[in-house]
């Protein structure tokens, strides 16, 4: 399963015959199953030399990754999440799709509990070793929060035209901590 999600398409863009550009934006967002087991992964990158407000979109939001990343260790919440990775976003002036984020994984793409790209430090469910969790922060570059649904019924775009940038991996929390599963 894969997304390709160009400029202004936050996430969902299904992939076109339409060319790719030199200075287009695009993220990548896949999926796998194996034995059962899901795994979902994104990145962004740029089609040629990327310009400078690209490549910081594209860089908060894998900087906000990490940190959301740091932050699901046992015993914290998911508020905490939510919070390291706003706090990034947000301290650029970057929008944030409401709604919008990361989710549980195991057997299914998309399981409870919801992981928020937003959220209180010290809010929200406990997490505890053994939980799987897909962790996407989404950022649009025009800083306002609208999204909007084209006509497929499944590719969410910037409501303003301005470009958006994903970044995603599932990891499994362990007693020591954040454990990467899609990494490279």
């Amino acid at each position: 399963m894969i997304c390709a999600s160009k400029n202004d398409v936050v996430v969902h863009g299904i992939p076109t015959d339409d060319p790719l550009q030199a200075g287009d934006l695009l993220s990548i967002d896949f999926g796998a199953i194996l034995d059962g087991w899901v795994g979902d992964a994104a990145v962004t990158f740029s089609i040629g030399q990327p310009t400078e407000d690209d490549d910081r979109l594209r860089q908060a939001a894998e900087d906000a990754l990490a940190a959301g990343i740091a932050a699901a260790v046992p015993g914290a919440r998911l508020g905490d999440v939510g919070a390291a990775i706003g706090t990034i976003g947000r301290g650029h002036g970057y929008g944030i799709p409401e709604g919008w984020g990361g989710h549980g994984v195991g057997r299914s793409m998309h399981e409870d509990p919801s992981v928020p790209n937003e959220g209180e430090p010290g809010r929200g469910l406990r997490i505890r070793p053994g939980l799987v969790i897909a962790i996407e922060p989404m950022f649009m570059a025009g800083g306002s929060d609208e999204i909007r649904l084209d006509e497929d019924g499944w590719t969410i775009r910037t409501a303003d035209g301005s470009r958006a940038s994903h970044a995603e991996h599932t990891i499994a929390v362990t007693d020591d901590g954040p454990v990467i599963l899609t990494a490279p």
